[in-house]
């Protein structure tokens, strides 16, 4: 199955759950449920955007002479009308007087003195309205001001605050139970037997899951044996939106997930009253590294069976993975990819699309260069995190030779 065509089948069967109020301060990185409207107006009046006097436009004339009869400052506006003949200082941020409609900047005047009953002798005429910021230049009581689905990030925190709002209606972190296969994980910090291996698909997609707005859960590591896989994830004791397997997923005497799911094993689980509702959607895509990806469902909730080698599960958690936790979380999140210079050359490709672990740079005119690394194969999780992005190839991609143009994908660099 072509790449495009399973994460849109495997997105096609997400949708976020439940929603919650919080407060703003506590939402940075969540996914608005709903949307914001405006409660107040940006700004809520006629501000002055310099330091001055307020005056009558009619009255600005430079050698004619205005009174000055009180001060407005931030936080302290004045609260008479101006009159003919009269001026009011005024500072940046300030609500300008009823009566005003122009600001004479300081400079353009010259004061007698700084109290009221002081005269004022402008040196400039003033433009209609000049250096005024109107009520409702930013924002409108009733607006809209974040849509729902957007991402709330520090600046749009900001704004909801400055709107007037204190707390938001946002999408649930997605609950992930991640699933561990194989007799040969052992767990880290404890001494390696002969013919194992340390468990470390599991920590890089639970801190994979964390960065990317989900709450992973540990749902341990399953033996190879059939049944397995479906007894741990039914005895999860949390309500899980999607479940996450690594390893056991190719074509091996070992490997199980296929058949757990196929229906062809009956789990421990199933003999102790359970529905038993386990059933395949989709197995094997045309990508490398990647290719024993599995999607399917048991007791309804999705399934994403990743690959055991460390470097096809974090290829595959960037494609598919990342997409889904963002579908769950009410938003969209798919793999973005920039046109890069090629640097060196690469054989023709096969039938499978290929992601290549490569060094991506910029030249000194901000051309983007991408370098592939010389060995590519799925175990290597050095080459891996030395990476920061991929070669992207279609697949039957021709031959490249350096200078080619190729799509590459950022890794982002807290993944």
């Amino acid at each position: 199955m072509p790449v495009a065509t399973a994460l849109a089948r495997l997105l096609g069967g997400l949708t976020p759950t439940t929603s919650s109020t919080v407060p703003l301060t506590e939402a940075a990185g969540r996914i608005l449920a709903t949307d914001l409207q405006a409660a107040v107006s940006l700004p809520p009046d006629d501000l002055s955007a310099m330091d001055g006097y307020a005056v009558r436009r009619s009255d600005c004339a430079p050698g004619a002479p205005l009174v000055r009869i009180g001060e407005s400052a931030a936080g302290h506006p004045f609260s008479r009308a101006i009159q003919s003949g009269q001026t009011v200082r005024i500072f940046t941020g300030a609500i300008v007087p009823d009566g005003a409609d122009a600001i004479l900047l300081q400079e353009d005047a010259d004061a007698s003195g700084e109290e009221d009953g002081a005269t004022v002798t402008p040196r400039e005429t003033v433009g209609e309205r000049q250096f005024i910021r109107p009520a409702g230049m930013d924002v409108t009581a009733g607006d809209i001001i974040l849509k729902v689905g957007t991402r709330l990030s520090a600046r749009a925190i900001a704004l909801a605050i400055s709107a007037g709002h204190t707390t938001a209606c946002v999408w649930d972190r997605p609950r992930i139970g991640i699933l561990s296969t194989g007799d040969e994980l052992a767990v880290p910090g404890t001494p390696l037997q002969r013919g194992q291996i340390y468990s470390s698909n599991a920590a890089y997609l639970s801190q994979f899951v964390m960065l990317s707005g989900g709450i992973p859960v540990d749902l341990g590591t399953a033996a190879d044996r059939p049944g397995a896989v479906l007894d741990h994830i039914r005895k999860a004791d949390s309500p899980l939106d999607l479940i996450v397997t690594t390893g056991g997923a190719s074509v091996g005497t070992h490997d199980h997930i296929a058949a757990d799911l196929a229906g062809e094993i009956t789990s421990a689980a199933d003999n102790n009253g359970n529905d038993g509702d386990a059933r395949m959607d989709f197995w094997k895509i045309a990508m490398r590294p990647g290719k024993p990806l599995i999607h399917g469902y048991v007791d309804k909730i999705p399934l994403l069976g990743l690959p055991g080698n460390p470097v096809s599960s974090a290829v595959c958690a960037m494609v598919f993975l990342r997409p889904a936790l963002a579908k769950l979380s009410g938003h969209d999140d798919q793999p973005v990819t920039i046109a890069a210079r090629l640097l060196g050359n690469l054989p023709k490709n096969d039938k499978r699309q290929d992601y290549l672990r490569a060094t991506l740079t910029y030249d000194e005119n901000g051309m983007a260069e991408i370098r592939p690394f010389p060995r590519q194969d799925s175990s290597m999780i050095g080459v891996f995190a030395a990476a920061n992005a991929l070669v992207v190839r279609p697949p039957f991609d021709a031959s490249l030779h350096e200078g080619d143009m190729v799509q590459a994908m950022p890794l982002d660099p807290r993944l």
